[in-house]
């Protein structure tokens, strides 16, 4: 009976729903993809957070694209992942970092063939995969020209056409849409490489990749997990502005808020997380009592750090506060484009219509910046805080109006 009664629900739930277009999930920096961590998703954790949506009736798709990769390369990665075909970067862009075009171990079938402006979907993204989804979008609405002077238009089919509408909504969880402060420490030196190597030395890394192969770099067979990272510390691709380290600084992530701004058709979601309080004696912020270990030295470092606009000016003490890893106010939205931040508006849940093409900010959660995703880290409860959190967010997606 109990089973039917499931079934009943779920019908009914996606009867009474807006649309039931197909969630596709995009990892951060440093994330990897299904199978690559063994039986721990980056997605839950423990926990499956895309099998669990699916067994609701959502159709769920979840990408892999390059875990250091430069937000452009990893847009791309993206749209064929899902689209079908063989990556191709770009002739421009290719020859101006000196970066192999078409990589061939980069082909796919497809998650989602079908996907057009009649087949759109939402996109959620963690992390640095905020910014790649709405770096995606500017590629969907824009031609791209091989030259600085626009006589010669790429050929592939993502840059070398208008494809509208193929988005329907984009939210993103504790990402750094402004940049963050910590950003000196990325060269070289991942942010949460404590955790990140904790739990591959647990589970093993025999199917995790770095996913440089346009950069020639790839790894060998039997490669030991230490040499392998000691080979991409050495890389010359952190000189690159092709590269993560430079989309995550504040002076990069302008860059992309220059010309990847709201678009009007779009529905546009932040979630904004924070595990840091003010100083009673100071404007610094210190972690919360409770706070797993791995984060709080982090949060602390965070906490009192100054970043730099590169015009000698320095970010000021609304930046402390962080999850452990971002800076909270770099979260809620883009504000510092050139053409002036997007439309960032407060979420309410009485909301009864969302409007396309601004930021409804959520939060700040008081969740760090992996347990938001269900990685539990030392709280017994996590996993099912972020599972409800997906789960309401999922179902508030598929009663956004159709356009």
């Amino acid at each position: 009976m109990r089973r039917y009664i499931f079934i009943f629900l779920v019908i009914a739930n996606f009867v009474f729903c807006k649309n039931n277009y197909p969630i596709v999930l995009i990892h951060g920096f440093l994330g990897w993809g299904p199978n690559e961590m063994g039986n721990y998703n980056y997605w839950g954790g423990d926990s499956d957070v895309c099998s669990l949506l699916r067994n609701e009736g959502y159709k769920v798709f979840e990408v892999s694209v390059g875990p250091i990769s430069s937000n452009w390369d990893r847009a791309i990665e993206v749209f064929y992942q899902l689209k079908g075909g063989q990556v191709d970067y770009g002739r421009g862009h290719s020859k101006k970092y000196n970066i192999i075009q078409k990589p061939k171990t980069k082909f796919y079938d497809g998650l989602y063939p079908q996907w057009d402006k009649n087949n759109p979907v939402h996109i959620i993204g963690h992390n640095m995969g905020g910014q790649t989804a709405r770096v995606l979008n500017y590629m969907l609405n824009n031609i791209i020209f091989v030259d600085s002077l626009k006589k010669y238009k790429e050929s592939s089919k993502l840059l070398g056409a208008v494809n509208n509408n193929w988005i329907h909504s984009i939210s993103t969880i504790s990402t750094p849409h402004n940049g963050i402060t910590l950003v000196d420490h990325l060269n070289k030196n991942f942010p949460f490489i404590q955790y990140f190597i904790g739990v591959a030395g647990v589970i093993g890394t025999d199917f995790y990749n770095f996913d440089l192969e346009q950069w020639g770099f790839s790894r060998t067979e039997n490669e030991s997990w230490s040499h392998y990272v000691e080979r991409i510390r050495n890389h010359k691709v952190w000189n690159s502005k092709n590269i993560s380290s430079w989309d995550l600084s504040l002076l990069g992530a302008k860059e992309i808020n220059n010309y990847a701004v709201a678009d009007k058709n779009v529905y546009y979601f932040s979630v904004s997380t924070s595990i840091t309080e003010k100083n009673i004696k100071n404007d610094w912020h210190s972690p919360k009592k409770g706070s797993a270990l791995l984060i709080q030295a982090r949060a602390k470092i965070i906490g009192k750090r100054v970043g730099y606009w590169g015009d000698g000016s320095e970010t000021d003490s609304s930046w402390y506060e962080n999850d452990g890893l971002v800076n909270t106010i770099s979260m809620s939205g883009p504000k510092t484009g050139d053409n002036g931040p997007d439309l960032i508006v407060e979420f309410s849940e009485e909301t009864s219509r969302f409007v396309p093409g601004q930021w409804y900010s959520i939060g700040p959660l008081r969740i760090d910046h992996w347990n938001i995703i269900g990685h539990k880290m030392h709280l017994k409860k996590t996993d099912e805080n972020s599972i409800r959190f997906f789960k309401e967010h999922a179902s508030r997606l598929m009663n956004l109006t159709k356009k």
